[in-house]
Formats: structure tokens, C-alpha cells, sequence
């Protein structure tokens, strides 16, 4: 209750400042963000005095700013297909598989990948997209970013204009093609780009109008794009970090969509359905626990399991996260496993069964030792709240527990397993395929698998995993995985955190249905 008392003396606040700068209007020489949330827009990132209103100009909010537009380098590629300026050989789509973009397929046959471009393929400068182009471009990736160095061990060779050829050498390499489906893989016309970080030349729907580093961004219709017509004229993401300013500036008219919507602004803007369209899909952003099986037996980890309520505690989360069954989204194909019921009275048979009894404070002891557990978390991604409410849920069945908040858990209780409930959150799933995570969490000797967990028949298919490349085996392998740490209560997965759009009525195409946060305007994009 206090809860909501909060929330809506925060709406009042926030609909008084509103209507304040709607009757007064901004003065100052503020950030540009800061104009566009106040109606006052620099002239220089297209103020509504140069695109007046009923324009073909989509403006936006971006939550983050970057110093570079280099595709290949850090993440920045993430932000150069968000603009619609860069794409990759393939795309993810909204059931996380990688499908057709600049490459019409990729074929594996062991080591050796066959990767066939789409006809026509050409820069926003009008020159194609060559096979000997890609390879440079990949090649260019291995060498400038750490994060896919191994495509520097793979050997290339250009059979035609249209045809590129891989060898992964002596090891299969099954995610090459979801792998190239990263943003970080957009193509670059490396003969012709003369600033990287300013103005690469692209292959996208848009072209760069203006870059201010670390701040806002237009740009403008591709008119050589070769994927045919382009809805926009073009678009301007204005550079807003905080929340509240994004929310001031959709009620003002002054851009028309943004994702990444906070839960006190969803509840504004579900009061005037009208006004406000609102699109929202489980990400890949994960909220997960680890039962440790050293110091938990397993009659008191299947009572956890059975006792921790994901659908309430998403519920209180206010539409920031969906509840989880799997690491992954549902309608992916390697999400599809079973999770129990929350079943109260099973787990108090099951802890009452293990010996224990409840004493005078309603607690549950064995041996006059109460069983108390050490849920270690980190203050962030919203763990701090997780924990409180998993701890209420296990007080409320006699299960008592001591909150441990450690500001860097890798270096804590990741390293050390000082834990019995530990709590984490990760991206679960960068490329549409589900072995990072699984490697990750679930592999002898894996960086997350801290909590004793062991299976001959899982890691059997983990190694089956790391050499299948037909998708549908992948998706099957991976369910019978998880589904084993399911059912031995290893891990809990708890969330994934909402991909939540808010638009005006009529823009579409703005990637709300996609569970991936690095995809933004494209050629359908409409205002």
C-alpha cells in the first residue's frame, strides 16, 4: 500500500511539472534532451521550426549516447542498427531465430560454412556488397573487437561476387550464422569510409545527417537503399538517460516513441489508451537464483522452488519483467520446458519430511538449529527488491533467511559459492542460440555453475550442443538441458526484463515486438 501511495504521489508530481511547462515554457541553453522534453529542440538536431509537425520525421528517445558510430568496434554497432544505418548478414527475428538480411542463408556442412548473398546488396553510396567486402568486414570485427577475436582463427575464401566460404578449421562451429546476426557484424564499405567513427557507409534503410558524440543523433532516408522503399524521411534520436524527461516529452508531443518505459511512466500512460500505444515483450535480460547443493539438501531446495511465486513477484515489479520458465523467452524454440506449480503445502510436507519443526517463532529448526538461509544479491536490476520479496515468500511457509548485499558478486559470492540462494542477473541470449547460456551456468566448471550442480546427461548434451548445427536438434538439446537443472532445483529462473514500447497511435515498425534491445527504425518503419 505504501507502495502505491508513493507511485501516485510521483504521477502527481510529474503531471504538475508537466502542465508547469506547458504553460510557461523552458527558457535556458539546456541540453538538447533537455529542449526536446521542454518543446524547445535545438535548431541543430531538427527543431520543430525544420520538420513541423505532420512531417515524415520520427523523433525518439535513445537511453544511451556513444563517443564512436565505428559498427565494428565496443558496441557501438548496436546503436548504428538501432538508427537504421547499419544491418548485418542476418537478422533476429521475434522468435530469436537468425533470418534472412543481407545473406539469404548461411549452410553448414561440418567445418565448413557456405554463405550466399542476397541479390543486389549495395552501400548507401550505390557500390555492391561484395563476398570479398564481407570478408574484410569480418575479418576487420575479429581484429578490432575481443568479443569475436575467434572468427580471426577461421580461414575465408570469396567463390564468386555472391559466395563466401568459411572453414572453422579443426572444430565445428555451430552458432556462425546466429553469430553473424550480432549488429557488431554490419557491414562497412571499408574502401570508401573515410571516418569511421563519424560517418561510416552502410548498407541500412538511413544514412547519418548529423552525430554529436555522446549525445544526439539524426539521420536521413537512404535513397539508395536496396531493400526498396523507405517510410521515413528520416529520424532524430534525442540523447535522454533519465525518465523522466522521456515521459514530459511523449505527453508534449515531442517525440513519438521510445522503449525501455519505466514502470511509473507504463502506469501514466495506461490511463489514456487513446493517446498512448503500448507494446511489450519478455527481453533476454535475465533474473535467475542458484541453489547451492553443498549446503542444501533436496528436500529444502524443492521446497524453495515450490515456495518462490515468480508471477507475484513480477506482478509487484509493476510490468518491468514477465515471469520466467525457462533463461529464455517463450516463444523461443529452445524455451520450451516445464516448471512446477507453486505449491505451498507441498513444500512445508517436504521441509516437515526432512526432519524439521516449527518452533515457538514459527520458524523452522532441526536439532535446535534454526534452518536459516544466506541469500547473497547485488543492488541492481532491481535483485535488492527480489530478495526482499523472496525472502517474505520463504518466511511465510517458516523458512527463515539473512539478506547478504555485496556490491561486485563476481568477485563475492560467484567466486567464493558463500551462498544457499544466490541471486544474478545476465543477458541469457545475445544471438539467438542458447548455448552461451548454458555454457555459462550449466557446464562442468562453468563461470556461473557455483552451486554444485553436476549431470553426466546434461553435460553429455552440452557437448553434443557445442558441435550441432541443424537449429531444430539445437532448440531439442537445449530443453532437455534446462529442463535437468529444473528439475534437480539447481537454478531458479525468476524474470526477464519487458522490451516496453510506448508510441503514438500510427508509428509501427519500431522493433516492439522483438525481444533483442539492439534493433530500432527500419525501412517499414512508419510515423
Amino acid at each position: 500500500m505504501k507502495k502505491k501511495v508513493r507511485l501516485l504521489a510521483a504521477l502527481a508530481l510529474i503531471a504538475s511539472l508537466t502542465l508547469g511547462l506547458a504553460a510557461c515554457g523552458a527558457t535556458g541553453t539546456g541540453t538538447s534532451a533537455d529542449k526536446a522534453a521542454s518543446g524547445d529542440a535545438a535548431t541543430d538536431q531538427g527543431s520543430a521550426e525544420e520538420t513541423p509537425a505532420g512531417d515524415n520525421i520520427l523523433r525518439t528517445a535513445a537511453s544511451f549516447a556513444y563517443p564512436s558510430l565505428d559498427v565494428h568496434k565496443e558496441y557501438y554497432g548496436w546503436y548504428t542498427s538501432i538508427y537504421g544505418i547499419s544491418e548485418a548478414l542476418f537478422k533476429l527475428d521475434e522468435n530469436s531465430q537468425a533470418v534472412s538480411c543481407l545473406a539469404k542463408d548461411a549452410v553448414a556442412d561440418g567445418t565448413t560454412w557456405t554463405i550466399t548473398l542476397n541479390d543486389g546488396v549495395a552501400f548507401s553510396n550505390g557500390q555492391p556488397l561484395t563476398a570479398d567486402m564481407v570478408i574484410k568486414n569480418i575479418q576487420r570485427v575479429a581484429e578490432i573487437n575481443g568479443r569475436f577475436d575467434i572468427f580471426g582463427t577461421f580461414t575465408y575464401e570469396a567463390k564468386d561476387d555472391k559466395t563466401i566460404v568459411v572453414n572453422t578449421g579443426s572444430d565445428v562451429y555451430p552458432t556462425l550464422k546466429s553469430d553473424l546476426a550480432s549488429p557488431e557484424f554490419g557491414m562497412v564499405d571499408l574502401d570508401n569510409t573515410t571516418d569511421f567513427d563519424n560517418d561510416p557507409i552502410c548498407t541500412g534503410p538511413f544514412v547519418i545527417k548529423e552525430f554529436v558524440p555522446e549525445g544526439d543523433v539524426t539521420v536521413s532516408k537512404n535513397e539508395n537503399y536496396w531493400g526498396g522503399d523507405v517510410n521515413l524521411d528520416g529520424a532524430i534520436f534525442y540523447y535522454m538517460q533519465e525518465d523522466d524527461p522521456k515521459l514530459l516529452a511523449m505527453q508534449s508531443g515531442e517525440i513519438d516513441c521510445y522503449n525501455s518505459v519505466s514502470s511509473a511512466a507504463l502506469e501514466v500512460y495506461k490511463q489514456d489508451p487513446d493517446k498512448y500505444v503500448i507494446s511489450s515483450v519478455p527481453g533476454t535480460r535475465l533474473q535467475y537464483y542458484i541453489l547451492n547443493e553443498n549446503t542444501l539438501d533436496d528436500a529444502v531446495r524443492e521446497a524453495i522452488t515450490l515456495t518462490v511465486d515468480k508471477d507475484a513477484i513480477a506482478s509487484y515489479l509493476e510490468g518491468t519483467v514477465s515471469a520466467a520458465k525457462a533463461p529464455f523467452p517463450e516463444t523461443c524454440a529452445y524455451s520450451k520446458v516445464t516448471i512446477p506449480s507453486v505449491d505451498t503445502a507441498k513444500a512445508v510436507s517436504l521441509i516437515e519430511g526432512d526432519g524439521y519443526t516449527k518452533n515457538a517463532d514459527g520458524l523452522y529448526e532441526k536439532n535446535g538449529e534454526v534452518l536459516q538461509l544466506n541469500i547473497a544479491y547485488y543492488a541492481a536490476r532491481s535483485l535488492d527488491t527480489l530478495a526482499l520479496l523472496i525472502q517474505d515468500q520463504l518466511k511465510a511457509i517458516g523458512i527463515d533467511s539473512k539478506l547478504t548485499c555485496e556490491e561486485d558478486p563476481d568477485s563475492t559470492y560467484i567466486a567464493n559459492a558463500d551462498f544457499d540462494l544466490a541471486l544474478y542477473c545476465m543477458i541469457s541470449d545475445k544471438c539467438g542460440d542458447p548455448l552461451y547460456f548454458i555454457d555459462s551456468t550449466l557446464a562442468d566448471g562453468a563461470y556461473y555453475n557455483v552451486g554444485g550442480f553436476k549431470s553426466a546427461d546434461a553435460q553429455s548434451m552440452i557437448e553434443q550442443l557445442r558441435v550441432e548445427t541443424d537449429t531444430a536438434k539445437r532448440a531439442e538439446l537445449a530443453n532437455k538441458i534446462i529442463q535437468i537443472a529444473i528439475d534437480d532445483n539447481a537454478f531458479g529462473y525468476v524474470g526477464l526484463f519487458n522490451h516496453t514500447t510506448v508510441a503514438k497511435p500510427g508509428v509501427t515498425g519500431f522493433a516492439e515486438n522483438v525481444p533483442f534491445d539492439f534493433y530500432g527504425i527500419d525501412a517499414t518503419t512508419t510515423k
